[in-house]
């Protein structure tokens, strides 16, 4: 089911995702982006997005690059690196997309932007497709639930 853009609805619940507002503005072709205004309680004590909201906002971005064309699929992060190239303040972009693609990997970057346009974070990642989860309740039980 193709996605109306822009959401916070990624095809799947995230709930990190949904508690930090970020917002899917284009996924497909390989490519997605997803905008980010960061709350107060988003940043560290030098009053800049923490290192961990930018990770993740670089994290989902790639993920969605990598399935943005898959209805069946989902991804897993393998590996990924960050490289912070300045303090991220204001509303935040990431623009994802996908490298290279096996049947079992994928293989993407994406970048960071301030409202300046100025990159702020670069990350590689490598994921591994697994098949969706399904929908419904079972799909959010915490991981330590019982198997059913």
């Amino acid at each position: 089911m193709p996605l109306t853009l822009p959401t916070t609805d990624f095809g799947v619940e995230i709930p990190f995702a949904k508690h930090l507002g970020f917002v899917l503005t284009v996924c497909a072709d390989g490519q997605s982006e997803i905008t980010y205004a960061p709350q107060h309680e988003h940043l560290n004590s030098y009053s800049v997005v923490h290192g961990g909201a930018v990770m993740t906002l670089l994290d989902i971005t790639m993920a969605m690059a990598a399935r943005a064309d898959l209805v069946d699929m989902g991804v897993v992060t393998i590996e990924m690196k960050t490289s912070f190239m300045q303090p991220s303040r204001g509303h935040l972009t990431a623009r994802g997309r996908l490298i290279h693609r096996t049947a079992t990997l994928a293989f993407t970057e994406a970048t960071v932007f301030d409202d300046h346009g100025k990159p702020c974070a670069h990350a590689t990642g490598t994921f591994k497709y697994i098949r969706r989860l399904p929908t419904g309740p079972k799909s959010s039980q915490p991981l330590n639930a019982p198997a059913g």
